[in-house]
C-alpha cells in the first residue's frame, strides 16, 4: 500500500483524519490533504444516494420500470429488462453481468463481446455495474442531461451541499492536478482514466466506479447518512432496508460476510448491530468504507495501490471491536 488517504468517525464526526504516503513511487512524491484517488466502486454508494436525491425531487420513480423512461436498444430480443426499476438497480437484482466487456455471456449465447445480454431473471441477485450506468442514463435523460453533463447535476445536488469540494465522477481541473499514481505490488501502473466501455472519457460519468475524491470528502457523505441530511426520511429507511438477499454460498458472503443489500450499500449483521459497507477496487486503487448508522461510528479510506483488502479487515476489526486484530486473523 503506497499512499493512504483516511477518515475516521465517531459520534457522527470526523475524530481522525490523515493522508500519508507514496503518491508516486518513481518520482518519490509524497501523499498530502490535497490529494485526490480513484473512490473505484465506493462511487457506488454516493450515487445511490444522487439517485435518491432524484426520487425525493420526483424526477424518477423508485419502482417505475427504467424502460418507460429510457429504453435500452440493447434489449430488442430480450423484453426481461422492461422489469428492471431503480431499487432494483440499487440492490443489484437487474439480472445484468457486472459489465459486459469483463463478464461477458456464456459462449453457448454465441454474442461477440461486449454485447449486451441478461445474465439472470430480474429479482436474481448479481452485482452489476451496467444496472449503475442504466440508471445514470435515465436521470440524464430525464434532467436534460448527458453523461457529459451529469455531473454538473451532481455537484449541484449532492457535492456542493455536502461540502464534498473536490469531488467528482469526471475529470476536473482540480483532480486532474491532484490525483496520485496508481501502483500494483509497489510498481507504478498507470492505466489511465478509469473505463467500463471502450468509448468512455475521462468526461463521461461513471457511476459506478469513476468517482474521484479523497476520505475528508467521503466522510462528510458518511455523516450526512448519519445524520440523516439531504433525503426524506422514507428514503433513508428505504436505503438503509435489506432490499435483497446475498446468497450464504456465494463468494461475496465468504469473502465479506455481507447478508442483503441495501439501496447502494451492503449490510453485515455483527453482534454491535448492522454493519453498512462497500469496498472498492480498481486494481491499482482500492478503498473501503464501514458505518453504524446507529451508533455514528464509521470510516472511510483509499489507497493508490493493491494491498487495500487486508487493510480493510484489519480496520473493520479494531473500528468494530476497538482493539487490534490478532497476528493469526
Amino acid at each position: 500500500m503506497q499512499g493512504l488517504s483516511l477518515a475516521l468517525i465517531d459520534d457522527g464526526e470526523i475524530v481522525f483524519h490523515t493522508a500519508r504516503g507514496t503518491a508516486n513511487v518513481d518520482t518519490g512524491e509524497g501523499v498530502s490533504d490535497a490529494s485526490i484517488f480513484e473512490a473505484a466502486s465506493l462511487s457506488k454508494p454516493v450515487f445511490a444516494y444522487f439517485a435518491l436525491k432524484m426520487v425525493d425531487q420526483g424526477i424518477i420513480e423508485l419502482d417505475r420500470p427504467l424502460h418507460e423512461y429510457l429504453p435500452m436498444e440493447e434489449f430488442e430480443a430480450d423484453r426481461r429488462y422492461e422489469q428492471v426499476t431503480a431499487r432494483m438497480v440499487l440492490s443489484h437484482t437487474t439480472g445484468f453481468p457486472n459489465w459486459r466487456w469483463f463478464d461477458p455471456a456464456p459462449e453457448d449465447m454465441n454474442l461477440p463481446r461486449g454485447t449486451m445480454y441478461m445474465k439472470n431473471d430480474p429479482g436474481v441477485f448479481g452485482y452489476s455495474g451496467e444496472g449503475y450506468n442504466y440508471l445514470a442514463k435515465v436521470i440524464a435523460h430525464e434532467t436534460g442531461h448527458d453523461l457529459t453533463t451529469l455531473d454538473q447535476l451532481f455537484q449541484d445536488v449532492v457535492a456542493d451541499p455536502l461540502g464534498m469540494t473536490h469531488s467528482a465522477f469526471v475529470q476536473t481541473d482540480y483532480i486532474a492536478r491532484h490525483k496520485v499514481m496508481g501502483h500494483v505490488d509497489g510498481k507504478t501502473t498507470d492505466f489511465g482514466w478509469p473505463r467500463s466501455f471502450p468509448d468512455d472519457t475521462p468526461q463521461t460519468f461513471g457511476a459506478a466506479g469513476r468517482l474521484h475524491t479523497d476520505a475528508v470528502d467521503y466522510a462528510r457523505f458518511i455523516i450526512a447518512l448519519i445524520n440523516e441530511e439531504g433525503l426524506s426520511p422514507a428514503l433513508f429507511d428505504e436505503m438503509f432496508a435489506a432490499q435483497s438477499q446475498v446468497p450464504l454460498d456465494s463468494e461475496m458472503h465468504d469473502v465479506t460476510g455481507d447478508t442483503a443489500w441495501g439501496l447502494g450499500l451492503a449490510i453485515e449483521p455483527t453482534p454491535f448491530g448492522l454493519r453498512y459497507e462497500h469496498g472498492g477496487n480498481n486494481n491499482n486503487f482500492q478503498a473501503g468504507m464501514m458505518v453504524f448508522r446507529e451508533r455514528g461510528l464509521g470510516y472511510v479510506f483509499m489507497t493508490n495501490g493493491n494491498k487495500g483488502q487486508a487493510f480493510d479487515d484489519a480496520l473493520q476489526h479494531f473500528v468494530t471491536l476497538g482493539e487490534k486484530p490478532r497476528a493469526d486473523e
